[in-house]
C-alpha cells in the first residue's frame, strides 16, 4: 500500500531564481547565508561528526551521502521550498532537525493563514527540537530552534497560557545554551530580546522582572547585539522594531517605523529573508 501523500504546502509567492545556490554556490554564499544561526557548513567532515554524535538516533548514511543530503535539504530552504526542506530534514531524524525546524517555522509564520496549523507545527518542529537536543546537545541549533519552535507557539496563545505552561522558562533554557555555544548566533540574540521584551511589554516591567528575570534593558540589549553581528539581515530589524512596539507601542511608533523602513530595504539572499523585508513592507504601506 503505497505510503500517503502530504497535502502540498503553499508555494514561496515570488521569484527565486537568484536563490538557487546549485553546485558550489552554496557553500561560496554560507557564512551570509548562515550568518545569524551560525549553522556550519554540512560538508562531509561536518557530517562525519554529526553521525558520531547522533550516534544510535543517526541515519544509515555515510558521511558524504550525508553532506550531500543536507546541501540539498538547506538549497531547497534558501530556494523557499520549504516543504521539500522540512522533509527532507525530517527524514533524517536529529542530524537534519536544523533544516526542517527552520523549514516548517519560517513557511508557518509568513504562509499558514489556519491559526490551529500553524499552532500544530510549531508544535510538531518542537518536539523534532527536542530529539535534536538529546542527539545533538553540543550543536548551538538543536537548542536555537527548539527556542524558535516554542516561540512561535507562545506568540499564538495567550501570555497567560504560555506562562501556565512553562514555555518562558524553556525557551529561556535553550537560548542561553544556544549563546553559550555560539556566542554570535545573532537569532539567538534577537530571540532572547524579544523574550524580555515579551514579557515586560505584557505582564509588566516588576512581576516580569521578579518572576521571570525579564528586563527592558536585556532586550535593548541583546538586540543592539544582534544588529550590530547582523546589520544586513532584514529579521534583525523587523524583530527590532516588533521590540520597540512590545516595550512603549505609543512612544516607540516612530522608531518602530524606522527600524521597518530598514528591513525593507534589506537586500535579500534568499527566500525566507525576502519574506521577513515583504511583512516589513506591509507594516509600513
Amino acid at each position: 500500500m503505497a505510503a500517503k501523500k502530504s497535502p502540498a504546502w503553499a508555494a514561496f509567492p515570488h521569484d527565486a531564481k537568484a536563490f538557487q545556490y546549485a553546485g558550489d554556490a552554496l557553500k561560496k554564499a554560507w557564512p551570509k547565508l548562515h550568518a545569524g544561526d551560525c549553522e556550519p557548513f554540512p560538508d562531509a567532515k561536518h557530517a562525519a561528526a554529526l553521525l558520531k554524535a547522533a550516534g544510535k538516533l543517526a541515519p544509515k548514511l555515510d558521511a558524504e551521502a550525508l553532506a550531500t543530503a543536507l546541501q540539498d535539504a538547506w538549497r531547497a530552504f534558501h530556494r523557499g521550498d520549504f516543504q521539500q526542506a522540512h522533509e527532507a530534514g525530517a527524514a533524517l531524524g536529529p542530524v537534519g532537525a536544523s533544516v526542517a525546524v527552520k523549514a516548517v517555522g519560517i513557511h508557518s509564520t509568513y504562509l499558514v493563514e489556519d491559526e490551529d496549523e500553524r499552532l500544530r507545527r510549531y508544535e510538531q518542529a518542537g518536539k523534532l527540537a527536542e530529539a535534536a537536543i538529546k542527539a545533538l546537545p553540543d550543536e548551538a541549533n538543536s537548542h536555537y530552534r527548539h527556542a524558535f519552535a516554542l516561540g512561535r507557539y507562545s506568540q499564538g496563545i495567550s501570555i497567560a497560557k504560555a506562562l501556565k505552561l512553562g514555555i518562558a522558562g524553556k525557551v529561556r533554557t535553550s537560548l542561553d545554551a544556544a549563546l553559550a555555544l555560539a556566542p554570535k548566533h545573532a537569532e539567538a540574540h534577537t530571540a532572547l530580546a524579544l523574550y524580555h521584551a515579551e514579557i515586560v511589554g505584557k505582564i509588566g516591567a516588576m512581576i516580569g522582572g521578579l518572576t521571570y528575570g525579564a528586563k527592558a534593558s536585556e532586550a535593548e540589549k541583546h538586540i543592539r547585539e544582534a544588529l550590530k553581528l547582523t546589520p544586513a539581515s532584514p529579521i534583525a530589524h523587523v524583530e527590532h522594531g516588533n521590540l520597540l512596539l512590545l516595550l512603549d507601542a505609543r512612544r516607540n511608533e516612530d522608531a518602530a517605523a524606522e527600524a521597518y523602513e530598514k528591513a525593507a530595504k534589506c537586500k535579500p539572499l534568499d527566500a525566507m529573508e525576502t519574506l521577513d523585508a515583504a511583512w516589513a513592507r506591509e507594516q509600513i504601506e
